[in-house]
């Protein structure tokens, strides 16, 4: 079963998609690519979606195959494909982007190299914990008691962190680096749930300048080997590390590349509530992927949908946006965070809903066409919203009511649910435009218009 995509006159393509991306169904799409729309913004193509893919050129109607042998939707699988480059470019977005990041590959592969190498190429020191040999209490602190001299002379226990947290805390910045994860028992596992998500040490809170990442070995292939827990394997992007005879041939002949995490410019974040947006139109349609929990132990101790890990893909996204990465590593980011089904899903809707640009539509407020679909409309509108929000000043605020009064006339309903978000940014004494008494007895509701 193949789901396809026709296309405009003009450059037709016909996407197929194989069962592998679990049955998008989507049909009867337009893939014009116009200036400042999402194709510009280093969202993926259709063609990034699945690496692999091949272009076949025939004389009627060329198209675009997304090449999956097999039917198999395992993330080994997709994994497979992905070059060794392309994951590594991967792993420096998802560090310089401090989102916890988890390389899953065979023993003897070079995982452990590769993090080193780029905590040192970036001059950042690197603090390496083995899970396997650790036991609790080296992850929630061991207990002190400490008598406290004073009038009250009272006693209290606090919980010390261990030295390799102390090293990054006086350091300020740097990678923690938690190697064969899937060796470590239940307790252990259990214990590293605080410090993977709030970077916290027994009483000892690191930097925020301080990236998480661990590698482990499939649990086959370990020492005596777990199946990670659901938590924990929902608090990391996941990625599957590839092994290219060429790369090592040329590793062993020459010298191994260098791998550099990017250097993110100043304010990337702005662009999150962007992605945040996108998100939230795209669960419209699939709602059932916003928490999906896989009922066997590999595929929960995998990557797997739900609002923790779709808030790391629209991160990770906007970083690899920021960093100018490649297609496909976006895309391996975003599969590796929620899976290759649901990762797949969302890119593909993404790609095709073709949203315009939201700081293009501010700029020209009554140009702004508003999409005829729901979910598509929603998403153009919470993104002018979400930029909004981000720098309300400089007239943006009004602007941005100038372009939800546009879209009421065709969409009231859709302007309306996006625009509680326009509200509640207000610059302090900016006058109320005369396009709010649109939404006047909604905001009045809400209780955002006096």
């Amino acid at each position: 079963m193949h789901a396809w995509f026709p296309a405009p006159e003009r450059n037709r393509q016909a996407i197929i998609v194989d069962d592998c991306l679990c049955g998008l169904g989507v049909d009867h799409v337009d893939r014009r690519e116009r200036p400042g729309r999402v194709h510009d913004l280093g969202i993926p193509r259709p063609s990034a979606v699945i690496p692999g893919f091949e272009q076949h050129p025939l004389p009627e109607e060329p198209q675009v195959k997304l090449g999956i042998e097999g039917h198999a939707c395992e993330p080994a699988t997709l994994g497979a494909m992905d070059s060794q480059a392309t994951v590594i470019e991967a792993l420096g977005v998802a560090i310089a982007a401090r989102v916890p990041v988890l390389l899953w590959g065979a023993p003897g592969t070079g995982k452990t190299s590769v993090i080193r190498a780029m905590a040192a190429e970036a001059g950042w020191p690197c603090e390496t914990v083995i899970a396997s040999i650790r036991e609790p209490s080296d992850f929630a602190g061991l207990p002190i008691v400490r008598h406290a001299s004073g009038p009250e002379d009272r006693t209290r226990v606090e919980f010390a962190p261990p030295a390799w947290a102390a090293s990054l805390a006086s350091a300020g910045h740097g990678v923690v680096f938690f190697d064969e994860v899937s060796t470590a028992p239940p307790a252990v596992q259990a214990a590293l749930l605080r410090v993977v998500l709030e970077r916290t040490v027994g009483d000892l809170a690191l930097p925020d300048d301080v990236s998480v990442v661990a590698a482990a070995n499939p649990p086959e292939q370990a020492a005596d080997g777990w199946d990670l827990s659901p938590p924990l394997a929902n608090r990391f992007c996941h990625l599957d590390w590839a092994v290219q005879a060429r790369t090592v041939a040329d590793g062993f002949a020459s010298s191994w590349p260098t791998p550099r995490p990017p250097l993110l410019p100043d304010g990337w974040q702005a662009r999150v509530p962007v992605m945040r947006s996108w998100l939230a139109a795209f669960f419209t349609v699939r709602p059932a992927l916003v928490v999906a929990v896989p009922e066997d132990a590999a595929g929960s101790g995998r990557a797997w949908p739900s609002p923790r890990t779709w808030d790391m893909a629209g991160r990770l996204q906007a970083a690899a946006e920021a960093a100018e990465a490649t297609e496909l590593a976006a895309s391996m980011l975003i599969r590796g965070c929620v899976g290759a089904g649901p990762g797949a899903e969302y890119l593909t809707w993404l790609a095709e809903a073709d949203l315009p640009d939201p700081e293009a539509v501010l700029a020209d407020p009554d140009g702004f066409v508003l999409p005829e679909r729901g979910d598509r409309a929603y998403a153009a509108l919470s993104s002018v919203a979400a930029v909004v929000a981000a720098n309300p000043g400089d007239g943006r605020w009004a602007r941005g009511w100038q372009v939800f009064a546009r879209a009421a006339g065709s969409a009231p309903d859709v302007a309306a649910a996006a625009a509680r978000t326009l509200a509640r940014c207000r610059p302090p004494g900016a006058p109320i435009p005369a396009e709010v008494q649109v939404f006047a007895p909604l905001l009045r509701e809400a209780g955002l218009l006096g």
